[in-house]
């Protein structure tokens, strides 16, 4: 009897999935779920398996064994997710530009209005709504190629939103920030807070933010996804360093967290 609960409010369900590289074993019966609307942290060593994680969820690579579901549609038995199966928008966390090509911020947010098989949608209004709420009105009309690298990934972060995203699963999103690029990404994803599921994804052990709503670890040495919730409500109560399957997490403060209680 597998441990997720059958609940129609969740958006990623993860039910006994294995998975291997030839004969290396990365994933053994893992099992977790994000509810829809939650703010959930993927946390990990490098190595421990989060990539391979992300490559089942973005349907790169398929379960060996188990299922996955993404706002309940299943995948098993070689069936592989369709990138048009639902509205998920991915920052990885490399930033690939072209240094020569002469594109503005604005221009970069705008391709989140990009849809498959519908061509371009949206207007510049959106567009400019988007950018306030990450924090880059000011510099629209900058070079891309001029940004600092969290002014970069602030702009992804926009032309991700900007797709309207129902999941947005961000890979390392604070990486080489400085301390007001990484406070003002996370009022940004703050504000879409319950109504947009996402995931982040680190391997900083020691990083959970207060808006999290649930945290998955991984490299507990046992191939599998630990999740956690009412821990997590006792570290935010306690403003204290909690111990998650083995790895000690520190919890950042200074935004409200919903006390709404989910399943486990």
């Amino acid at each position: 009897m597998s441990g997720v609960p059958n609940d129609g409010n969740i958006a990623v369900r993860f039910d006994s999935v294995s998975f291997s590289y030839s004969d290396a074993q990365v994933l053994e019966n893992a099992s977790f779920h994000i509810h829809r609307g939650e703010f959930a942290a993927m946390v990990g060593p490098n190595g421990s398996g989060k990539t391979t994680v992300l490559k089942l969820l973005l349907g790169l690579e398929i379960p060996r064994a188990g299922t996955i579901e993404i706002f309940g549609r299943r995948y098993a038995n070689g069936v592989t997710r369709n990138k048009h199966d639902c509205n998920m928008a991915y920052v990885s966390q490399q930033m690939p530009s072209d240094n020569l090509f002469p594109i503005m911020v604005r221009d970069i947010v705008r391709m989140g209005f990009l849809q498959p098989l519908k061509g371009y949608s949206g207007d510049r209004a959106t567009a400019a709504r988007v950018m306030e709420e990450a924090g880059i009105a000011d510099i629209a009309l900058k070079s891309y190629r001029s940004l600092s690298g969290g002014q970069k990934r602030r702009a992804l972060v926009a032309r991700a939103l900007a797709a309207k995203p129902d999941l947005l699963v961000l890979d390392e999103p604070a990486a080489n920030m400085d301390a007001d690029s990484e406070k003002r990404l996370y009022e940004t994803l703050g504000s879409y807070k319950g109504k947009t599921t996402i995931l982040i994804v680190t391997h900083d052990t020691e990083f959970v933010t207060v808006l999290t709503d649930r945290v998955l670890c991984l490299g507990d040495g046992s191939r599998s996804v630990v999740q956690h919730k009412t821990e997590i409500d006792t570290a935010l109560q306690t403003r204290e360093h909690h111990n998650l399957a083995g790895q000690e997490v520190r919890v950042l403060h200074g935004e409200n967290v919903s006390g709404d209680d989910c399943c486990l």
